[in-house]
């Protein structure tokens, strides 16, 4: 097994990425390193997996069609796991260009890719935010899925229809995972669990959008790689629409082609989050209430029987354990950076 990850220098590539390895793949990690966050922390990614022989890093855009298919060529993988995309919802809002670059046209390359050069298995990620305002608790895969509510949800319904004519076209068995809120060391500065620790260490206030009462299908990212790795064998087949396996995956009957949520399965208020980072850390957090943010939703819970049904997938770590986690890291990482104090 040779494994093509695209965004290896991300959150969720780099754990990925790492995984793979230590169990003695071959990786091909794919990242143009971007600046929408310190490309320092994404570097210092990078240097970790350039700790083993069998990982090969490209400094490539994978909207360079020509570039993407030069690189499948040359490597010839036999699965592909596309991760790279213009995260963040909030950033959608202000810059939705950059999302058609990485997410569309980038996306399109590595489609063309595995058209040209025929791959076992296609994974990519889409998202929760698919379901917009999806009223029904849990989200089930085959729940419509038309009304997105921010151009980066938008483009991640976009790559799932791409993928499902490219699979029926070209036989490319594809699986799209709809993540559920991931969390965990090496994350993005950006996502919530990272602010609220950065405030609540300086003595800044929390920002809570909607007063806080939002609630989230927090998962831990060890528990994503684990189920994206069961799902790297186990490509779709045409008929999968109907088998027992997978009764409500939204699945297609004339492509190998799904979509399953990943996710831990439980939503947690978000106060309960807060509150466990306040026990951790040994700190109370000022909170400052804000209004609802435009394009969010006030929660999410995936359904992921589906996933368990094919391969046994079953979330290990709670939110008290994989906090922990985080903020071992976070203090590990800054420890000689004034905002991480290493007093409590």
């Amino acid at each position: 097994m040779k494994v093509v990850v695209t965004g290896a220098a991300g959150f969720i590539g780099y754990h990925l990425a790492l995984a793979l390895l230590r169990m003695g793949r071959d990786v091909v990690g794919i990242d143009c390193v971007t600046d929408y966050y310190s490309p320092s922390l994404k570097e210092d990614r990078i240097a970790r997996l350039a700790e083993y022989s069998q990982f090969k890093f490209y400094r490539q855009d994978i909207a360079d069609s020509d570039e993407m298919l030069a690189l499948f060529k040359a490597e010839r993988p036999t699965h592909v796991v596309n991760l790279a995309a213009q995260a963040g919802v909030r950033y959608s809002l202000t810059n939705p260009k950059a999302y058609i670059h990485s997410n569309i046209d980038g996306f399109l390359s590595i489609l063309e890719a595995c058209r040209a050069y025929p791959v076992e298995h296609l994974l990519f990620a889409s998202t929760s935010s698919v379901y917009g305002p999806t009223k029904g608790m849990p989200f089930i895969e085959d729940e419509g899925t038309e009304h997105p509510m921010t151009i980066y949800a938008a483009t991640k319904k976009s790559n799932e229809m791409m993928a499902h004519t490219y699979s029926h076209l070209f036989g490319i068995p594809s699986t799209g995972l709809r993540f559920f809120t991931v969390y965990g060391p090496w994350g993005r500065p950006d996502m919530a669990l990272f602010i609220f620790t950065k405030a609540i260490l300086e003595g800044r206030p929390v920002p809570l959008f909607n007063g806080g009462k939002l609630q989230r299908d927090f998962t831990y990212v060890d528990d994503i790689v684990d189920g994206m790795i069961r799902l790297l064998p186990m490509p779709p087949e045409k008929d999968v629409a109907w088998s027992p396996i997978a009764p409500r995956a939204s699945s297609s009957g004339v492509a190998p082609y799904r979509i399953l949520n990943i996710g831990r399965g439980r939503s947690e208020p978000l106060t309960r989050f807060v509150e466990v980072l306040e026990k951790t850390l040994g700190r109370k957090a000022t909170i400052e209430k804000l209004p609802m943010q435009s394009g969010d939703v006030e929660a999410t819970h995936a359904d992921t029987s589906s996933l368990r049904a094919l391969t046994g997938f079953s979330p290990k770590v709670d939110i008290e354990d994989g906090i922990n986690a985080f903020v071992d890291w976070y203090r590990s990482y800054y420890a000689d950076q004034p905002i991480c104090p290493t007093t409590s």
